[in-house]
């Protein structure tokens, strides 16, 4: 595989493949980086396709950084890694995993995305902050008054970051979209995801026995399948055309 290590306006990133017009955009989630695109690389690649990750702020080569994984600080830095891309790539698509998702919904609305890759993606945040408060047993009031509260599971609770996410719904989201959810996922609604699919027109693929984080052997696994269903669908309908 070949990759090289690049800066894209301070952020840092690695591209995947041999030079090609097309091109996957790879978002992580929390806990993730730049690295894990390992896997769709693999096979994306395989396809001429080059893949672009990069770290989001608090994250991979930028650990050092605080109180910037919010989406105020997070959707202008996408804008400006999408305008490079779109300076350098005529085929664009998109790969984002859980919270990657939706900072990648807020930020991509309006672009003209080709197809889009979502894996256990946060795509409600009103609905899963609201979870999150039940949980630890806080009402909206409280984190008014106090506005940051920590929590027992290691989230931590932001009145500015509840109003962001009441302000700022999904609305809008034209891109062909597959999805995969795992069935044991605790964070993320099975009925809000089959919503979305519906809402959207989007493909949903379930692992019935996975949680929200694909990455045992066996959901690894699973997650080649489908994006090697995904590649092989997609080039049956390009022939047809």
């Amino acid at each position: 595989m070949n990759t090289q290590q690049i800066c894209i306006n301070g952020i840092p990133a690695i591209l995947w493949g041999v030079s090609s017009k097309r091109l996957y955009l790879y978002i992580h989630g929390q806990d993730g980086n730049k690295e894990e695109a390992a896997t769709l690389s693999e096979i994306v690649c395989r396809h001429g396709w080059q893949v672009l990750s990069i770290d989001l702020p608090e994250h991979g080569d930028r650990k050092g950084e605080i109180y910037s994984f919010v989406p105020w600080h997070i959707v202008p830095e996408l804008n400006s890694v999408m305008e490079y891309v779109k300076s350098r790539w005529k085929h664009i698509s998109l790969f984002a995993n859980s919270i990657g998702a939706w900072f990648s919904m807020l930020s991509f609305c309006n672009e003209r995305l080709e197809k889009c890759l979502f894996v256990s993606p946060v795509l409600d945040m009103e609905q899963l902050i609201s979870k999150m408060l039940r949980w630890e047993n806080v009402s909206e009031v409280r984190l008014k008054q106090e506005l940051i509260i920590p929590t027992s599971f290691g989230q931590t609770l932001s009145w500015e970051y509840w109003r962001y996410a009441i302000e700022h719904p999904i609305v809008k989201w034209d891109v062909p979209t597959e999805i995969l959810y795992g069935g044991k996922d605790n964070l993320i609604e099975r009925g809000e995801v089959e919503l979305f699919t519906r809402k959207f027109g989007c493909d949903l693929t379930v692992m019935e026995n996975s949680e929200h984080w694909f990455h045992t052997e066996q959901q690894i696994a699973f997650m080649r399948r489908w994006l090697n269903k995904s590649f092989r669908n997609k080039e049956l309908s390009e022939n047809v055309r």
